[in-house]
């Protein structure tokens, strides 16, 4: 196993593999607000959040669905790259040329691009931990600082397919799209976009906004602060659907707040008057339904479950890890999202769990968190 991942999977057990960015015993403060005033150009391509969601949910379907120790490596490389392309906005040649046991910092969540006279790019914690799984499974295979060099065409392909199994228009099925979207996405967080620049090698989208300079410690901060957030937010709750609004019912202090996924479930969700204000819904407002582990309920079989819970959603066990008393089912719906479910080890006999069961995923209105960009 390569020495940089077995470094930082050692830290993780012992509970000291720190944030990506994050100094040490540093809370998390405000930022400095910088300017971000841009346009995106009609002609240039990228995905929306919610088909970032759906891209990435189909590259990991498309991967836990191996069955041979074969295919489990094979798809696992092409999943390593996908997830360095998707959170570094790294060009594709750059990410294939990668030699995975001198470029990657695990540990510190870095990416070093382009040699000794290139670039680092800071990639989130957990897609640091992603990757070390992939890179451990992989340790054997022989193919030590060449995991990462696939053929293009074959990469562009996967692509296609996978775009395909989400519904995504073929055009915006490529690397290339993917890495206008990633700089798309940082500057919506408020990063600079002379920053976004140089994560990206200076080779962004036609995108305009007012140039500024900024300290190397500025660029550290801000970046740092930025991966923190959205680690916080991917994290917080285990189970997450990107959707729009569809429709706002008001009653006394409450509100049923509808949505549609990008894969098209329902999904209901009730919150106080003050939350609907504060958070500023109506109708067609793009908004990311959370729902905590422990909160799930799972019904066994085919038949939709007689229960009071507006939420119910039909998939297949994927995965199941247990101990003594609890347990942590992992359910892949139709679209690729995986939902997690914390249950009693004896509620999981009892049901008959396994990977390949069919089961309802239920859950509460009152269970969905709702939170806005």
């Amino acid at each position: 196993m390569p020495e940089n991942v077995k470094k930082f999977l050692r830290a993780l057990n012992q509970g000291k593999a720190p944030a990506p960015g994050a100094e040490e015993a540093s809370p998390l403060t405000r930022p400095p607000d910088p300017a971000r005033v841009f346009s995106i150009p009609e002609e240039v391509k990228y995905l929306e959040p919610e088909q970032l969601t759906a891209l990435g949910g189909a590259f990991r379907a498309w991967c836990q669905a191996a069955g041979r120790p074969a295919h489990r490596q094979a798809r696992g490389r092409v999943w390593a790259a996908y997830l360095l392309l998707r959170f570094s906005g790294a060009r594709l040649g750059e990410v294939l040329a990668l030699d995975e046991t001198q470029d990657l910092d695990l540990e510190r969540g870095l990416l070093r691009l382009g040699g000794a006279a290139g670039r680092q790019v800071q990639i989130p914690a957990d897609v640091a931990r992603e990757l070390a799984l992939v890179l451990a499974a992989s340790a054997q295979s022989g193919l030590a600082g060449r995991l990462l060099a696939l053929d293009q065409g074959y990469v562009r392909r996967q692509f296609q397919a996978r775009a395909q199994e989400c519904g995504l228009p073929r055009e915006l099925a490529s690397p290339r799209v993917l890495r206008n979207s990633r700089a798309i996405e940082l500057l919506r967080q408020g990063l600079p976009l002379t920053i976004v620049q140089g994560i990206l090698g200076q080779g962004t989208a036609n995108l305009t906004a007012g140039l500024v300079s900024f300290a190397q410690e500025d660029v550290a901060r801000l970046v740092g602060f930025h991966l923190q957030k959205e680690t916080r937010l991917r994290t917080s709750a285990r189970n997450s659907f990107m959707g729009r609004v569809t429709a706002l019912k008001r009653s006394g202090l409450l509100c049923e707040v509808e949505l549609v996924t990008s894969g098209g479930f329902n999904i209901v969700s009730v919150i106080t008057k003050d939350s609907l204000e504060n958070l500023g819904l109506r109708r067609g407002s793009l908004v990311t339904a959370l729902v905590k582990a422990p909160w799930v309920i799972l019904v066994a079989g085919d038949e939709p479950p007689r229960v009071s819970a507006r939420n119910r959603l039909h998939g297949r066990v994927s995965r199941v890890t247990s101990d003594a008393i609890s347990a942590e089912v992992m359910v892949g719906l139709s679209d690729g999202t995986q939902v997690c479910a914390l249950v009693t080890r004896h509620s999981v006999a009892g049901l008959g769990l396994k990977p390949g069961e069919m089961v309802w995923v239920v859950f509460k209105s009152s269970a969905v968190i709702l939170t806005v960009d």
